[in-house]
């Protein structure tokens, strides 16, 4: 959003118990270009990769850089129109096998516009320590869609990483509405998103007249179990149930650290869950930089596969070994592993969680042993 004044001060918000730790100052967005940053993700695939995309008005393009905020690369998207870019977003495809991208043009300040796009494509592959790139991005699939209750303002777009569901949340009201575009999406004709529902991350405020109050980006979790979603002012954690809709987990949210920045409207989870971070645009001419905010409460035992670099305080979660079988890893191993591993077969996939009997392939007799198991526990 242009033109929120700039409130020269700063706010600190603490989670009853706290699990982010202070904030730590990861370097200046070295590239000038992105003056006016709306999303922020980390890559899934390139090691201490970011993405990130300027807000209305700019070139359609995103841009790389590395956990430094040094430039990496400068990616077009052809034939695409950057109207009102507001966000990114990452997910797996539906095996597995490699991580698409997703750019929401869903900004709408006056509500005038009937269809908000999002542009999916495939994750490019670049190094972290690369020299600068140009390239066009290719295979660009386009989602047009619209409301169900008249035209939305929205900076917040979510891919939940199991279900590929794609969620907007709205902005500039009193009452938040979340919509969802189901999997599969349709790339061919307009659609119609769902409304989910409406919660209130401000009950005792009047959001329309506090700009503050606008919610600005979100993020879900890799292993799709929490959410975190922004405002210009606070940040929100929520745990989400295996079994427990996103209207619901968002009715419980808690307030975890967050220092104002300068028009802050990005936030991206750790790739391996391990914090979160932040980035702003620049008004005024002030230097964005890469904010992380560390999870403080996890495993401690560097020899675990589920070590926290970052932690301080360890919560006993750490694993020793991979469990077969816990194809979603929740540490937990029921019907849900059974319908992922029924969708791994159906379009091909692969997971070395799935192959229950480790002989490379994942078939029918990976689905016996799977049951077979579940049963005898």
């Amino acid at each position: 959003m242009k033109g929120i004044i700039f409130i020269l001060f700063i706010s600190l918000i603490f989670a009853t118990e706290p699990i982010f730790g202070e904030r730590q100052n990861w370097g200046i967005l070295e590239n000038d270009e992105i003056n006016e940053a709306s999303g922020l993700i980390a890559s899934r695939k390139n090691e201490n990769v970011f993405w990130t995309h300027n807000d209305s008005g700019g070139e359609s393009c995103i841009f790389a850089l590395n956990q430094n905020g040094e430039h990496l690369g400068k990616f077009y998207l052809p034939n695409i129109t950057a109207r009102d870019w507001e966000d990114i977003s990452i997910s797996p495809n539906i095996n597995g096998t490699d991580f698409f991208i997703y750019i929401g043009d869903i900004g709408d300040n006056n509500s005038q516009y009937n269809v908000k796009y999002i542009y999916r494509f495939l994750e490019p592959d670049i190094l972290s320590d690369q020299i600068p790139i140009t390239e066009n991005v290719t295979n660009i699939e386009t989602i047009s869609y619209e409301y169900p209750n008249g035209n939305r303002d929205s900076e917040t777009l979510m891919v939940d990483p199991y279900t590929l569901d794609i969620y907007t949340i709205s902005k500039r009201e009193n009452e938040t509405f979340i919509y969802v575009l189901p999997y599969p999406q349709q790339t061919e004709s307009l659609t119609t998103a769902i409304l989910l529902g409406d919660f209130d991350m401000y009950p005792n405020q009047n959001q329309v007249d506090n700009q503050l109050t606008w919610i600005t980006a979100g993020d879900i979790s890799m292993d799709g179990r929490e959410i975190l979603l922004k405002s210009y002012q606070h940040i929100f954690h929520y745990a989400w149930g295996e079994w427990e809709s996103i209207i619901d987990a968002l009715h419980s949210p808690t307030e975890v650290e967050y220092i104002l920045e300068p028009q802050g409207e990005a936030i991206a989870w750790h790739s391996d869950g391990f914090g979160y971070f932040t980035t702003s645009e620049e008004p005024f001419g002030i230097p964005a930089k890469l904010y992380f905010y560390p999870r403080i409460v996890g495993c401690m035992d560097d020899t675990a596969i589920n070590y926290n670099p970052y932690a301080f305080d360890d919560d006993g979660s750490c694993e020793d070994e991979f469990y077969l079988g816990d194809i979603n890893q929740d540490t937990l191993i029921n019907v849900v592993d059974i319908v992922l591993l029924v969708s791994l077969i159906l379009n091909d996939g692969s997971d070395i969680f799935a192959d229950m009997n480790e002989d490379s392939s994942i078939d029918v007799l990976d689905v016996v042993l799977l049951v077979n198991f579940i049963l005898g526990e």
